[in-house]
């Protein structure tokens, strides 16, 4: 039987990261040709030999998604090699800064993830959605928290950095949909096998310890469960298939019922 994603292309960025390695995994899996790409080569490395090793198809490229030209550049070596790309999901990390009150917030504090965010997923997606409209078809991808629209203390820089994403992505999609092209996106809440104490810190200085942060996050949602990788990756899987042909310009819900929209 034919996976989801079979003789499709697809360029995740941050492909060596534990939710773009895992993304990756499920596309590969589901028949995609995946092309990692990211700044560190040793965990894109990781990722692509885990996949070949189940049998998949995974080929790795230093790319900084920030740089146009690079970016623009490697998108023209994917369709030199496979003639087109299906799918392009941005999953790099944007810096977000939380558990800074707003008023005592340094600005570069607050712009980092809103720039770095916008930045990356407009680079990634213009190099991406040019090579769409010409072929007629593709599914441009993205993941935020879901706080663009809420308003929870505490929370810093990474509101409005999901709030200025969600927001170019549906513009994005407004403008492609003729051309057959779909834009969408998913919102999820602390992915549970890809917290580590490190990258939360990285976040927040002042947070507990992460089997205190899951536990909090899984009692705050409907399910009472904590978001699982496989539970991003599938959704992702699916909204770049073919049966999500009617959905676009729109946000999958994978929190676990954390956010209820």
């Amino acid at each position: 039987m034919a996976g989801l994603l079979e003789g499709k292309t697809a360029i995740i960025y941050g492909g060596g990261g534990g939710i773009g390695g895992g993304v990756a995994r499920t596309f590969a899996r589901e028949g995609a040709r995946v092309f990692l790409a990211g700044r560190t080569k040793g965990t894109l490395d990781v990722a692509a030999k885990d996949i070949k090793s189940a049998g998949g198809s995974a080929e790795v490229a230093v790319v900084d998604a920030l740089d146009e030209q690079a970016v623009d550049r490697h998108v023209q070596d994917v369709v030199s090699t496979t003639g087109r790309v299906d799918v392009s999901f941005n999953l790099i990390t944007r810096g977000d800064v939380q558990g800074i009150p707003l008023v005592q917030m340094q600005t570069d504090d607050l712009l980092r993830a809103v720039t770095t965010g916008l930045r990356s997923n407009f680079i990634t997606s213009r190099a991406a959605g040019r090579k769409m409209v010409e072929q007629r078809s593709g599914v441009i991808l993205h993941l935020n928290s879901a706080s663009g629209d809420a308003a929870m203390p505490g929370m810093g820089s990474t509101g409005p950095a999901d709030a200025a994403t969600e927001s170019f992505m549906r513009y994005l999609a407004a403008e492609l949909g003729l051309h057959g092209v779909r834009v969408c996106g998913i919102w999820t809440a602390g992915v549970a096998d890809t917290l580590s104490e490190e990258k939360m810190k990285s976040v927040n200085e002042n947070v507990p310890e992460i089997s205190k942060v899951k536990e909090m996050l899984a009692g705050m949602s409907v399910l009472r469960r904590n978001v699982r990788l496989s539970d991003v990756a599938e959704a992702a899987a699916f909204l770049a298939s073919d049966r999500a042909a009617g959905i676009t310009g729109t946000m999958l819900n994978v929190t676990s019922g954390l956010v209820l929209k």
